[in-house]
């Protein structure tokens, strides 16, 4: 049985229906995500879940007791904000005993778990001071240690690392997924961060206008999406489209408007006729000279109308013979000149039969 089990909610607000008959399953010690644009019903999940909100069709399950009749402040659940939510004329430690103090623990226990949350996010120096003398880094472990010193079952996640700077958020990733290994407590994460959310979970639901798109570990979201705008959502993607010429299990014969024919990987929905697109990333497509061949099943010709140096790789935006425009990605590892192709360069963009993926909706 899983940790939480959610059945059916739908919850409206007026004629608007934020979340649509959304069921899905969170098993113990996952780090789960609810990943989507702003108003897609994510927040409006997890405010369900920690009791802030009720759906108007559908239950919640949590150690398959329903949650229904439970207020928040009863519920094994704590919410960790994307604005941190401390209390300024508290001390680190005093924000981080808050729950305890509500919970009406000894003063022993209090010290005692005060401590050891401070050691777990590594602030056991910063116990005495406020938050205003802290980084935003500091102010969000605070936040955290404040949700698991009371051993929650479900550790709620809200944008949490949303106020911070680029270099900081990354690191702040590594010490989430350290951390949530460590104490071993469900975490449902919301954020709207498409790399954010490949880069830390288990599970990731995909929601779109109150609805899931598609419930999957990373890997199978980014390599193989059920649908366009899961594609087009997660990372970068090229979408060709085409009609199916030919579909058997070695893979796809497709033809594509002014491009011709282009082989694809095998889908077992597809028959003659079909019409979709191919999705393809841009770490697929290999760029090359005009006159060059690197050999590979689909090549096609076009100019380099765009490029993007970014240390590591450059990206090329191609615009083929036909008017479409692809970007690959060609990585930096060899020393000196990163840039091969220059802006209106004739070159030849190829990619193999096994990549991408061919989407009928």
């Amino acid at each position: 049985m899983a940790l939480l089990e959610i059945r059916s909610i739908t919850r409206r607000f007026g004629k608007l229906e934020a979340v649509k008959n959304v069921s899905l399953d969170i098993e113990s010690g996952q780090f789960f995500t609810l990943l989507g644009p702003s108003g897609c019903g994510k927040t409006t999940i997890l405010r369900m879940i920690a009791g802030f909100d009720q759906p108007d069709e559908g239950e919640l399950y949590l150690d398959g007791q329903p949650l229904a009749d439970i207020p928040p402040e009863r519920r094994p659940v704590h919410t960790v904000f994307q604005s941190y939510a401390l209390f300024p004329h508290l001390t680190v430690s005093g924000n981080i005993a808050f729950p305890l103090e509500m919970a009406g623990r000894s003063r022993d226990e209090i010290r005692r778990r005060t401590g050891e949350a401070l050691a777990l996010v590594h602030l056991e120096d910063k116990g005495d001071a406020f938050p205003h003398e802290l980084s935003g880094g500091q102010k969000q472990r605070v936040a955290l240690a404040r949700g698991l010193v009371n051993k929650p079952r479900l550790l709620l996640l809200d944008e949490p690392l949303g106020a911070l700077d680029a270099k900081l958020r990354e690191r702040m990733q590594g010490e989430l997924i350290a951390l949530q290994r460590e104490v071993g407590v469900t975490f449902v994460f919301v954020t709207h961060a498409q790399q954010e959310a490949l880069a830390l979970s288990h599970r990731i639901a995909v929601m779109n206008e109150g609805r899931i798109e598609q419930l999957d570990v990373p890997e199978a979201l980014y390599c193989t999406p059920k649908s366009r705008f899961v594609a087009d959502f997660i990372g970068t993607i090229n979408l060709i489209s085409a009609e199916v010429l030919e579909a058997d299990r070695h893979g796809l014969r497709l033809d594509a408007a002014g491009l011709g024919e282009i082989a694809a990987p095998p889908l077992a929905s597809a028959v003659a006729g079909m019409r979709g697109a191919l999705a393809v990333r841009p770490e697929h497509l290999r760029i090359a000279g005009h006159a060059e061949r690197i050999g590979l099943k689909n090549h096609f010709s076009g100019t380099v109308g765009e490029s993007l140096y970014r240390g590591d790789v450059t990206v090329y935006k191609v615009r083929l013979d036909n008017g479409l425009l692809l970007e690959a990605l060609a990585t930096n590892a060899g020393p000196g000149r990163a840039r091969f192709h220059e802006i209106g360069d004739r070159v030849s963009i190829e990619w193999r039969h096994d990549a991408g993926v061919f989407l009928d909706h």
